[in-house]
């Protein structure tokens, strides 16, 4: 690996097609023995191998621009770019991320962790290349999944239209594009792709092209085959964009994939390369059952099992609880974005097919349909992770805010979420669903509140509500604490302890501690942390003469700074601190292990807390 490293040109270029394929053979091996013990994306990372080697043939992605959309495909591109000895630390605390990381190698052009941005960052890159007279090359790697966001035909869309020098590979492992067009538009795209027709349509446009009557004929030639083309090949919406269309190829035959990629790479025009690919390949569990192995925990590479049962949580309880609900409203509908056994909603979907609906990587379009449905007497609940509803900001203040329709948010994996990192953790929707005029937002602390709150969420509003909610299961705290926006769950007179969700568990701890050593911490716990009830903690604070807020979120816009505020405004006086997320990203790594290192465990807080008080341990 270190030679390839050093050398210049596509690290892969000296490779016979018999080398490429034992290669392929081996990284498939590894990538599963690797997975199974650290879990991560397997399934979407079998079925590129082949792909993946062959972008490797033909460019160099030191300085070629290779552009992944989500990125969770990525695996056997870290492996062949100095990374395959890094790969037992895959997703672990200060080992290698899940997704590209441009911090991590040079031949990581972008960031990806959301969907469907891949191309109008090649875009991008192309027109800063033609501004800066640079001569590289740039490929955006998409699959079917992301072109289901609407943003990729945003970027389709110019991209064609700029004329110049970009390559969009379509990984097609389901969307079967060409299903409906028959036997003869699959003999022609199979022709279209043959090595002796790209060698002679490049040498009939050189000659064409060197005089002024041959551009003539070539152009009245050109146009004649692009209308027989348009009504027989599966090709004509991109081509409509302004892509020069090849396929469909055979994502798993290297030969002919990496002749296609050279001959593609060759051409300096916006190009489709459309490449069919199975979901899994190679591995027989992720084969059989692609949706299952997409992202995985540890496993046994033997049969696929699971090393861990993954017991109850969150998402499970939560859809269980709308099926209950549903079947004594027929107006409750659930919309999720791509995300149906993610968000617990697989059972509503069986139970109520009508009234579920799928809308695929396209968070706004599911807020928007939310909005139309509440606006028409409907009681929409949109499930999505926190993560990704930052993409439905604009239509949470446009389409539902304004009118005070009554949408419900079921905002799952709040908080940290551990193992995919900085472009997954739903540390920011406390912030930004505060600013959302006139919603209410609920933090359950574990499944029985999760159940009361989202009953309330559905049949006691009639403007937005959210529900957020943490990956996994629950911890020791399992009370219900009550309707009230705000309650005591422990009295104390020394120090008063506050947060919400799950925190609160580590705030129960942390006060147990402060006992140990002599010290009474009463603990507050908020239900509802928009709109933030304030009165309850500045009566506590007036006694305790001291404040340590919790929460699992960045600083700015958090819930601390607004309690500090009612504080200031009230003329409460306190020594106060506040232990969140900071004011950065986090990185990937094991929940626990992240909370230590914020301090937001039992243990930080009870470290912090004599800090607060001016104590020593």
């Amino acid at each position: 690996m270190q030679e390839q490293k050093e050398k210049t040109g596509p690290l892969l270029a000296d490779l016979s097609d018999q080398e490429a394929a034992a290669l392929c053979r081996e990284l498939r091996e590894e990538l599963i023995r690797d997975v199974s013990r650290t879990g991560g994306h397997l399934a979407s990372n079998l079925g590129a191998v082949e792909l993946t080697v062959a972008i490797h043939r033909v460019f160099d992605t030191s300085r070629d621009r290779l552009v992944f959309d989500v990125g969770h495909q990525c695996y056997i591109h870290k492996m062949l770019t100095g990374r395959r000895e890094e790969m037992a630390g895959l997703r672990q605390y200060g080992g290698i991320a899940g997704f590209p990381k441009p911090g991590e190698s040079v031949h990581d052009a972008f960031i990806a962790g959301h969907a469907s941005n891949s191309v109008a960052v090649a875009v991008g890159m192309v027109q800063a290349r033609a501004a800066l007279g640079q001569d590289y090359q740039v490929a955006a790697l998409i699959g079917d999944g992301a072109l289901t966001g609407g943003l990729a035909y945003e970027g389709l869309s110019n991209g064609g239209q700029c004329g110049q020098q970009l390559l969009v590979i379509l990984n097609d492992n389901g969307m079967s594009i060409d299903r409906n067009v028959g036997a003869v538009a699959r003999h022609l795209a199979q022709q279209r792709l043959k090595p002796q027709y790209l060698s002679f349509k490049q040498g009939y446009r050189r000659f064409m092209g060197a005089t002024w009557l041959g551009r003539k004929i070539y152009r009245m030639t050109h146009s004649v085959k692009k209308a027989l083309k348009q009504s027989l090949l599966p090709c004509s919406m991109f081509e409509n964009m302004g892509f020069t269309y090849l396929g469909p190829v055979n994502g798993h035959d290297l030969p002919e994939l990496t002749k296609t990629l050279r001959y593609a790479a060759s051409l300096k025009e916006p190009v489709l390369l459309h490449v069919k690919t199975v979901k899994g390949k190679g591995f027989a569990p992720a084969e059989r059952n692609p949706d299952a192995f997409h992202g995985v925990s540890p496993f046994d590479p033997e049969t696929g099992a699971p090393r861990k049962s993954g017991g109850e949580n969150f998402s499970r309880v939560f859809g269980r609880t709308l099926v209950r609900l549903a079947r004594n409203d027929r107006r409750i509908c659930a919309l999720t974005a791509a995300m149906v056994g993610g968000t617990g909603l697989t059972a509503f979907a069986e139970a109520y097919p009508k009234r579920f609906f799928d809308v695929g990587i396209a968070e706004g379009c599911a807020a928007s349909m939310a909005a139309g449905m509440a606006k028409q007497g409907a009681v929409p609940v949109f499930a999505v992770y926190s993560t990704f509803l930052q993409r439905s900001y604009d239509m949470l203040l446009h389409d539902i805010a304004i009118d005070g329709l009554h949408v419900v948010l079921a905002v799952d994996r709040a908080g940290l979420v551990g193992d995919d990192g900085e472009t997954h953790h739903g540390v920011f929707d406390v912030a930004y669903l505060n600013s959302v005029p006139g919603i209410t937002v609920y933090s359950p602390s574990n499944f029985t509140e999760l159940d009361r709150m989202l009953e309330a969420a559905v049949c006691r509003y009639t403007g937005p509500v959210a529900v957020r909610y943490p990956r996994g299961g629950q911890g020791s705290f399992q009370a219900d604490a009550g309707d009230a926006s705000a309650v005591v769950l422990r009295h104390g007179t020394d120090i008063t302890l506050a947060g919400y969700g799950m925190e609160i568990n580590d705030l129960l701890e942390a006060a147990a501690r402060l006992e140990e050593a002599g010290i009474q911490a009463e603990v507050v716990k908020w239900n509802i942390i928009t709109p933030l009830e304030t009165e309850l903690l500045i009566e506590s604070v007036r006694k305790t003469g001291h404040l340590l807020v919790a929460e699992e979120c960045v600083e700015q816009g958090c819930v601390g700074v607004r309690a500090l505020a009612a504080l200031e405004a009230s003329g409460t006086a306190a020594k106060t601190a506040l232990v969140n997320c900071g004011t950065g990203y986090v990185p990937h790594g094991a929940v626990p292990i992240l909370k230590k290192s914020l301090g937001l465990d039992g243990a930080g807080l009870f470290r912090r807390a004599m800090e607060v008080l001016g104590r020593e341990e």
